[in-house]
């Protein structure tokens, strides 16, 4: 058959580069590019090429990147842990702004990212550095949102995320309606579960919502409690309260996914080293702090011998062959690569973690004449995995002969694994005398453009066909549009071969033409024999029934599976940049409140900005710095109570040009930071309150004034240089009017009435006077910040603002 235009401008957009115009040429590169990692590059280039050819097609960053001279990574994607506070969180997980500078370098190089923020303490607890609450993940995942937005990964791909919280974290109920109103449109959403709460669910039992951040004096006074564990306790909830809503919701626009935690750690064949708590973007991975996806496909319709035909068959002995090539040819990606991270490099060279998995089931089963929702095609994908696993994993012990196995591997422990307890006898035999090079193998990837561009659009992953042909528009460079006919694969080929397209035999079946359990029966079949995860969409149409929809992950659990997530078009994801009008304004008729202080801005106003710039002088224990900071603000339009209302609100935070010396690279990261979260909507009151938490061990920094008692003035101390410089901003901002006197966002009313006019005044934040040579070693002043406190006549004293504190 001759390529689809729609194939072809795939390739050349997303995956030819210099004078590349086939999938010949590209399979070229590819293969000379990770040959050059072998003993032998003439002969295994050969091998590598035979095999692409033969069907197997790497992951698009591979596709798109090895052989070239883009420092881009190869691999797809990774996972980012998060800390609870700015600075790094005492379980050694990076802070939440050194995450995201982390995870905004990894999307630059091209990899989509998978975060747990559970750890990130709950909305309303107790922050005691600084005497203030928190603010809670959501507004930090609005950050890590708009950072992706801002953010243009290498090539022609965006940015992707997959954002993880605990059904058990106190703001669970918040995370479930997220996307309600259309926010977060750059992250995926999904719920951990653990067994503990499926158990809670089945047998009607309540479950606490817990962290171990102290929940603020409001919370504690509600009912918060601290449990014997060390856990606070923020409240209870009955468990099928919360997986109602998880269900509907997920009916209702898609998400949240679900991801069973305990059953993924449990089939863990690095159960004894690592601990998952997120996956990838897609799901296909459950993957460790820093862990990486380095993923490639085997195009199933490239097997199927005498397609349509009463005597159609499958050639396991090719497939097979083509698999053992891939395994070789993934791990030498994890050499040829460039990584976005040195931790993400030493992650993978510690356990050389490759997903080796398919496309074009639901194509292949059509070819076979099996229907895909019934029994026969379920045990035709088991057995296809089966085989996979086997010779995915001989094929790794024979590397492992070769090159050695991975570092962290343990005969003992490693057979020990769930998964490894169900190879077959020999394969266990053979790991244990010459170990395994790779601690995982297989995962089943969505594969949406390569199916296009490598495989004649067969079916996409373990999916069935969603439409055997249809029309779609695409944008041309001149702005005129071009319609494309966009035809499944195995349609295409039935219709090649004299086949009635207008009387399709039964085994042309659709993902919307079968129910979501048949979905799930899929995913249950293949799912033991892949020793990671499958990236699974239960589709259903818009009329499929609530009642036949609403025990499916609960099913799915039953059943010994991972995850899943659904999809059902509907009226929410129609209008998902609209916000759900409120009850109230329902009943009154009024407009929908809009809050000009959370509404997104999507990048910077035409025109002019107003703005303050201050001078920002502090003394250092290496001496005195000085920068100019400025602050853009705009007009932001809004309705409250039916009525409209206009604010004056920052929306650009930056360092100008001239004086960024390499010592103050971190200032200009953390204004753009700051700029992000402003026109996110986020909280920068907040933000600007965890940038003072930070700490550094060279001493306090000084920086502004404490007014005291008596209307005298003393310096204040700062922990850090980015405590000070928040400090600065802070006071910058309270001098403009947008922050109260405490720090925080003045209300809507006193900001609407603000006077507007232009203030360009360069405020000088130092204080007059040099710096003491040497600090006194007293406690920290809860006042002024300084260590100058001291016990005197059995009262807490501090010498340099006269504080007096508690005695006894």
């Amino acid at each position: 058959m001759q390529p689809q235009s729609i194939s072809l401008d795939v390739l050349a957009e997303k995956y030819a580069k210099g004078d590349e115009r086939s999938a010949a040429q590209i399979q070229a590169r590819v293969a000379r590019a990770l040959a050059a990692h072998e003993a032998d590059p003439a002969r295994h280039e050969a091998e590598f090429l035979s095999a692409m050819e033969a069907g197997f097609v790497p992951a698009g960053r591979i596709m798109s990147a090895a052989g070239t001279d883009i420092q881009a990574t190869l691999i797809n994607c990774f996972v980012q842990p998060v800390g609870d506070s700015v600075s790094d969180d005492v379980d050694g997980k990076p802070g939440i702004y050194k995450a995201l500078a982390q995870a905004a370098e990894t999307m630059r190089r091209g990899g989509g990212v998978g975060y747990d923020f559970s750890r990130i303490r709950p909305s309303g607890a107790y922050v005691s550095s600084t005497r203030s609450h928190a603010s809670g993940p959501l507004s930090f995942m609005r950050v890590f949102d708009a950072s992706c937005e801002t953010v243009e990964s290498a090539g022609s791909r965006r940015g992707a995320q997959m954002g993880v919280l605990r059904i058990d974290h106190p703001d669970i109920e918040a995370f479930i309606h997220a996307k309600d109103a259309g926010a977060f449109k750059n992250f995926n959403l999904s719920v951990g579960v653990s067994d503990a709460f499926m158990h809670a669910l089945q047998s009607g039992a309540q479950v606490d919502l817990v962290h171990k951040a102290r929940p603020g004096d409001e919370q504690r006074a509600a009912g918060a409690y601290q449990r014997g564990d060390g856990l606070w306790v923020y409240r209870s909830v009955p468990a099928r309260e919360l997986w109602d809503a998880i269900m509907r919701s997920t009916y209702d626009h898609a998400e949240p996914g679900i991801l069973f935690l305990d059953t993924a750690n449990r089939e863990n064949n690095l159960y004894y080293c690592e601990t998952f708590e997120a996956t990838n973007p897609c799901a296909e991975e459950f993957l460790p702090d820093y862990g990486c996806c380095c993923l490639g496909s085997i195009d199933l319709t490239r097997f199927v011998r005498q397609p349509f035909m009463p005597q159609a068959g499958f050639d396991f002995d090719g497939f097979r062959a083509v698999a053992s090539t891939a395994v070789r040819m993934l791990d030498d990606v994890l050499d040829a690569t460039y990584w976005p991270l040195p931790e993400q490099h030493e992650e993978a060279r510690n356990k050389r973690r490759i997903g080796l998995g398919f496309l074009g089931l639901g194509d292949a089963c059509v070819m076979l004449g099996l229907r895909y929702d019934t029994q026969p095609a379920r045990d035709f994908a088991a057995e296809v995995a089966r085989v996979l696993r086997d010779a995915a994993y001989a094929a790794s012990v024979q590397l492992a002969r070769e090159k050695g196995a991975f570092p962290l591997f343990d005969a003992a422990k490693f057979l020990a694994g769930s998964f490894a307890r169900r190879l077959p006898g020999p394969l266990r035999e053979a790991i244990a005398a010459h170990g395994l090079r790779n601690s995982h193998l297989l995962a089943v990837a969505p594969t949406g453009t390569i199916s296009l561009a490598f495989a004649d659009n067969a079916s996409n992953g373990i999916e069935p066909a969603f439409s055997w042909v249809y029309t779609r528009k695409k944008r041309m460079a001149d702005d005129t549009t071009r319609d494309y006919e966009v035809a499944d694969h195995a349609w295409r080929l039935y219709r090649e071969q004299g086949g009635d397209v207008n009387a399709l035999p039964p085994q042309f079946v659709t993902a919307l033409e079968m129910s979501a359990q048949d979905h799930m029966r899929m995913l249950a079949a293949v799912q033991p024999y892949i020793d990671t995860s499958i990236s699974k969409t239960v589709n259903v149409p818009a009329d499929y029934p609530f009642a036949e929809f609403k025990d499916l992950y609960l099913d799915a659990w039953t059943s010994g599976l991972k995850g899943l997530a659904t999809y059902r078009p509907n009226t929410v994801l129609g209008a998902v940049l609209q916000a759900a009008p409120s009850a109230a304004s329902a009943a009154t008729g009024l407009p929908p409140d809009i809050d000009p202080l959370t509404r997104r801005i999507e990048g910077r106003p035409q025109g002019d900005l107003q703005a303050v710039t201050g001078k920002v002088s502090y003394m250092t224990p290496e001496g005195r710095k000085t920068v100019y900071l400025s602050i853009s603000f705009a007009e932001v339009e809004g309705v409250v109570g039916g009525q409209p209302v206009r604010i004056e609100r920052p929306i650009e935070f930056f360092m100008p040009a001239g004086q960024r010396d390499e010592g103050q690279q971190w200032i200009a990261s953390n204004m753009r930071l700051l700029s992000l979260v402003a026109r996110s909507g986020g909280s920068v009151a907040k933000s600007l309150q965890n940038m003072r938490e930070v700490v550094w061990d060279k001493g306090p920094v000084r920086c502004g004034e404490v007014i005291k008692a008596d209307g005298s003035r003393a310096p204040r101390f700062h922990q850090s240089e980015v405590a000070a410089i928040a400090y600065a901003l802070q006071e910058m901002l309270m001098r403009r009017g947008f922050l109260d006197e405490q720090g925080r966002e003045q209300t809507l009313a006193a900001l609407a009435q603000r006077a507007k006019a232009p203030d360009s005044r360069c405020i000088d934040l130092e204080t007059p006077g040099g710096a003491p040579d040497l600090l006194p070693g007293g406690r920290i002043c809860p006042d002024c910040g300084g260590p100058f406190l001291r016990r005197v006549d059995g009262c807490d004293r501090c010498d340099n603002c006269g504080y007096l504190g508690s005695c006894g």
